[in-house]
This record gives structure tokens, C-alpha cells and sequence, in this order.
């Protein structure tokens, strides 16, 4: 089947934060078990600690996916009801263990996982390209810079110098929604360069600023659909279609089993939709499913 991507290969299916739909969001465990299940990309969020160490976390609050609640040894480090993870030093982090944050999903493996530091993920990551003969790809997204950069935690330098000697076999690519400090990275490491587009983002403006060192655009979904929740992109104006048309690939955001897009039946359908409009990349919770339809995509079409 020749796929509407923009090099024509089948959209790749990105593990958003691991496995997270199975497992507690940026654990080992959860990218390996996404990494087992076929997915072809592993994504990591970054925050720093106070002593400037990378972790992965969906956001520098620590209270929503971690267990720093149920440790008194911290109380004296809430602030406006949550516990920043630039108040608490590397081996503080490194006590604590992973909830699952999502109401509905399986807590079964809550305070079994540490909460991994970016260096132990490129660790990781060499070592199951090892085992496996074959590259692992991630793309970690560097949450926040400019704010932690005014309160004096500014993760960029760390991220350039963390990616300066990548293990062998694992390959990264970089998402931020911010274009300044991504193009930072991009002239400091020459890494493949993401810039993330809310759903009120004017894509448009930031292909026309941006596109020129850009590698790819990171969208929400809700740029593909229409009023009635139907995927559209028309092939004139489409941020699908002139996002390819300026080289750039298209990787969407976020397809859940557990929260299907209005106007669809099944997550399935929601994610073969998306594959039809061409998008290169689509960011999965339960990366397994985004699989599957994968390949009943390419059955149906061919």
C-alpha cells in the first residue's frame, strides 16, 4: 500500500509516556512493554529537579503520578497543593514511585515503578536496541522551558548536553511547544526538531516561520476535525497537506481507548480516520490498538 505519509511508509504508531494506558505513565516497565507490543516510537516528558537533573514526568507537579503524597518526609515541600520537582533534589526524585493518574484505568502497578531519570531511558533504551538488533527511537518532549528557565531551572542546556553522546542503536528526536528554546536544541545538537500546535495554534504562521528547520509539526487532533467531529483536511488547506507540502511530517495527539473522539464508534475508527488523512505519527496510550488498526488500515485499503 502506498500511504499518504509524506515519504509514503506507514504511520508510525508513538507510545505516548509508554504503555501509559496499561501501566503508570513514564516508567520503564511502560516503555518496554510498549516497545515489546510493536510500538515504533518511545515518548518521554522532561522535567528538572532542583539540582538540575532531567526526569521523566508529564509535568513538574509531582502530585497527580507520583506517590509523594503518602511521603510525610516531603509535606514541608507543598506549595499551592502540589510538590514541584524543582523543590526536590535528584535523590529525593528518586524515592518516589509512579501512580497511574487516569480514573478508570488499572492501578495494579501503582508504587511498583521508579521514577526514571532521562540518563537511565538513554541507558535503557541503548540496551534494548542491543537486544533487540534493531534502533529504538525517542522522542522526548521538553516540557516548560521558558517558565522553569525564569525560576532558574532552565532544562534546555541539560537536555543539549544529556543527548550529547547518545548510546549506540538508540536514535532521539525533540518536541517542545515552544520554538525558541527548540530552536536551541536544534542549533546546539542538529536533532530532528518537533514543534507541538494546540488546537487554537495558527499552524499556518508557525509553517511559514518555522518550517524551514523544522522536521515536523506535533498537533492536536482537534486541528483534523470538523464541528461534527468528522476528520477532514481538505487537500488545498489542510494542516496535514501543507505541512507536507513544506516537508514537514505530522504527528497527532492523543488517541485513547478509554476517550474516543465525538462522531466516532470506535477508537479504531478514530485512529484509521487520522491514517487516512495522512498523518506520519500518531501519539498512542494504548499503543497495542494504534497497531492494530494500522493494520486493518493497510487490509481495507489494499
Amino acid at each position: 500500500m502506498n500511504w499518504p505519509t509524506l515519504r509514503g511508509s506507514p504511520p508510525d504508531i508513538i507510545a505516548h509516556r509508554g504503555a501509559s494506558g496499561l501501566m503508570p505513565e513514564h516508567t520503564l516497565a511502560g516503555y518496554a512493554l510498549a516497545l515489546s507490543q510493536g510500538a515504533d516510537i518511545i515518548e518521554p516528558d522532561l522535567v528538572p529537579s532542583r539540582d538540575g537533573v532531567l526526569f521523566a514526568r508529564h509535568e513538574p507537579g509531582l502530585a497527580r503520578s507520583t506517590d509523594i503524597a503518602m511521603c510525610p518526609e516531603f509535606s514541608n515541600r507543598l506549595r499551592d497543593g502540589d510538590w514541584q520537582s524543582i523543590d526536590l533534589d535528584a535523590d529525593e526524585i528518586d524515592t518516589l514511585r509512579a501512580l497511574q493518574p487516569f480514573p478508570g484505568r488499572s492501578a495494579d502497578q501503582d508504587r511498583r515503578h521508579a521514577i526514571p531519570r532521562f540518563e537511565h531511558i538513554l541507558r535503557w533504551a541503548g540496551q534494548a536496541a542491543a537486544e533487540r538488533g534493531a534502533p529504538v527511537l525517542l522522542y522526548p518532549e521538553i516540557k516548560h522551558p521558558s517558565r522553569l528557565a525564569a525560576l532558574g531551572h532552565d532544562p534546555v542546556p541539560r537536555f543539549i548536553e544529556s543527548v550529547s553522546r547518545l548510546p549506540t542503536g538508540v536514535e532521539v528526536w525533540v518536541q517542545c511547544f515552544e520554538p525558541e528554546p527548540l530552536r536551541q536544541v536544534f542549533e546546539a545538537t542538529g536533532l530532528p526538531c518537533c514543534l507541538l500546535l494546540d488546537a487554537d495554534s495558527d499552524w499556518q504562521a508557525a509553517i511559514e516561520r518555522h518550517g524551514g528547520w523544522l522536521f515536523s509539526l506535533g498537533v492536536s487532533k482537534r486541528l483534523l476535525s470538523g464541528d461534527d467531529g468528522q476528520s477532514r483536511d481538505p487537500p488545498s488547506r489542510g494542516v496535514v497537506a501543507l505541512a507536507h507540502r513544506a516537508g514537514l511530517r505530522v504527528d497527532v495527539w492523543t488517541f485513547r481507548d478509554d476517550a474516543i473522539a465525538p462522531g466516532f464508534a470506535s477508537i479504531a475508527d478514530e485512529l484509521i480516520a487520522a491514517m487516512r488523512l495522512g498523518v506520519d505519527g500518531l501519539f498512542c496510550d494504548f499503543p497495542k490498538t494504534g497497531l492494530a488498526a494500522r493494520a486493518r488500515a493497510g487490509l481495507c485499503s489494499g
